[in-house]
């Protein structure tokens, strides 16, 4: 890797040589001035110089190879990583040249006026595929690169005058091989352990500031701010009135099922505004939480709006209904016990209250309608009533039916009579001789008979002298009013019916709230839970940490790529 025995080589061969070298080895400024141009003119005809050696070219390689050993030397002492090294020995494959070690390829690099350590230059000289890489030229001196004029590409970055170092590395040739190998990759370790402890200084500072931090202060406001929080638990189940109108109707009655939607109104019902206000209103909660003894967090303002105090009290209070058991579970929290037990038993009353309401304007509605559905029914049927007494009571027929049927009876016997007396007229008028006085007899009889028979039926069906109905349309007319009367009777009794079955569908759909735990003051306070909300705050911001963090790294990822 280093160019220490070619050089010893090149000594020995030179003390055999002319006398002309000699003295181009006498300083070391002269052969530098001579080794330039003979670099150059070698560099501008290489192939020449190959076939035909001359002895300017001849005296300038001793004088060339000190100067490399020089500077190979120099940036040995430049103390350069394992890693840069490397980079060095890539950039100078990308251009050409063929380094004997990475020190030498950093030495070619400067040589050429090419800082191997710059990014930009590693863009600029990345040769494209299928591209030739550029022709290796002799290794310029740094006299020829000084010399070079302003023409040259400088690349290099100025030189800086740095401080001697403490301890002084040892000299490349007190070293091996494998020594040097091995403090590289010491270097190498030692670099990776620095940033590796460096990263983790970085990322402990982070989670220190992100993580750490507002979890000690939430530790602090739950362990030493925080104003504990007393909770009051209840229960109650809101039940239906047993039900006896049949199988079907009284399927569901005993269980949850039927008071489902009863048990959602109340519990949605207990979370509202208008609760709040009553609450407020009945037992002041506003004035309760505006205490000045309760921290900041938890505490209303002096003058509270009612968005303010409700979303407050939808957070101290948690009420849950189970639809398998149907029992709604309710909690109050307070910072006094009593304050707290005060508020459930009036929210329990509010529950009972509205339980009580829920089906009020459905059953009253039922047995308002059947009720007034009796009522006209009554009222019809007295009317037919009346209607069929003033019938029977007008004219002198008391009865018409009865007067009817007696007429009726007369005619029947009268005609009868006759057709007696017509059939012995007859057989009188069939004698060759009948008797005058017998013939005027009969005849009298007959007549006088039809008489009374048109008599008797006018009577019946014609209208009275005094402008009254006859006795067939009054007859009639009671018969119709007789119908009516049982007609609104009828209605009556369905009308009672009707009152009943209402009445007891109003009783079947009665509600009934039933406090199964009734709500007992607290000694000890149930809120804040310190531990577990330390813990879940410690949760959540490492969470929200590691979301951020490696969405950062998603992103850093693909703007890089």
């Amino acid at each position: 890797m280093t160019t220490k025995p070619k050089a010893r080589k090149f000594r020995i061969r030179r003390a055999s040589s002319t006398d002309g070298e000699e003295g181009t080895r006498a300083s070391a400024p002269t052969r530098s001035a001579a080794a330039a141009p003979a670099a150059a003119k070698g560099a501008a005809n290489p192939a020449r110089d190959a076939a035909t050696p001359s002895p300017t070219t001849a005296g300038a390689a001793p004088a060339a190879q000190t100067a490399a050993e020089t500077d190979l030397d120099a940036i040995r002492r430049e103390g350069l990583t394992g890693r840069q090294l490397r980079l060095a020995r890539r950039v100078a494959a990308r251009q050409g040249l063929a380094p004997t070690s990475d020190f030498d390829a950093v030495r070619l690099l400067r040589a050429r006026g090419i800082d191997p350590f710059q990014r930009s230059t590693m863009l600029e000289l990345v040769v494209p595929p299928g591209a030739q890489p550029p022709q290796t030229a002799p290794e310029p001196s740094r006299a020829l690169t000084a010399a070079a004029g302003p023409e040259a590409r400088m690349q290099l970055p100025q030189t800086v005058p740095v401080e001697k170092r403490a301890v002084a590395a040892p000299t490349p040739d007190s070293r091996s091989p494998a020594e040097r190998r091995a403090i590289e990759i010491q270097q190498i370790q030692q670099d990776l352990a620095r940033r590796r402890r460096r990263k983790m200084a970085l990322l402990m500072t982070r989670l220190a500031f992100f993580v750490g931090l507002p979890t000690l202060i939430a530790g602090f406001y739950f362990y030493v701010v925080a104003t504990p929080m007393y909770a009051t638990k209840s229960e109650f189940l809101i039940l239906k009135a047993e039900s006896s109108g049949g199988a079907m109707g009284s399927l569901f009655s005993g269980t949850q099922f039927a008071t489902n939607q009863d048990a959602i109104a109340v519990q949605s019902y207990l979370t509202s505004k208008d609760a709040m206000l009553r609450l407020d209103q009945d037992e002041g909660f506003k004035a309760h939480f505006t205490q000045s003894w309760i921290d900041p967090v938890q505490r209303l303002p002096d003058d509270p709006s009612n968005e303010e105090a409700y979303s407050l009290y939808k957070r101290n209070i948690e009420i849950g209904y189970d639809p398998t058991e149907g029992v709604i579970k309710m909690e109050i929290m307070a910072a006094d016990p009593e304050t707290a037990a005060g508020f459930s038993r009036a929210l329990i009353g509010y529950a009972e209250e509205r339980v009580d309401n829920l089906s009020m304007r459905k059953r009253s509605n039922a047995v308002s309608d059947a009720e007034q559905g009796l009522i006209e029914a009554e009222q019809g049927r007295r009317t037919a009533q009346e209607k069929l007494v003033r019938l029977q009571q007008e004219g002198a027929v008391i009865d018409p039916e009865g007067r009817i049927a007696s007429l009726r009876a007369q005619i029947s016997q009268y005609e009868i009579q006759l057709q007696e007396k017509q059939l012995q007229l007859q057989a009188l008028l069939d004698n060759a001789r009948p008797n005058s006085s017998r013939v005027d007899g009969a005849q009298g009889d007959v007549r006088r008979l039809e008489a009374l028979l048109a008599a008797l039926n006018a009577e019946m069906t014609s209208a009275t002298s005094t402008g009254g109905n006859s006795l067939a349309e009054k007859a009639v007319q009671i018969k119709l009013a007789e119908a009516d009367l049982a007609t609104r009777d009828l209605m009556l009794q369905t009308a009672l019916e009707r009152l009943e079955q209402a009445r007891r569908d109003a009783d079947s759909q009665a509600r009934y709230l039933t406090t199964s735990v009734q709500p007992v003051a607290s000694e000890d306070p149930s809120y804040p839970r310190k531990f577990e909300n330390t813990i879940l705050a410690f949760l959540i911001f490492g969470g929200f940490y590691l979301m951020v963090s490696l969405t950062a790294s998603i992103l850093r990822e693909q703007v890089s790529s």
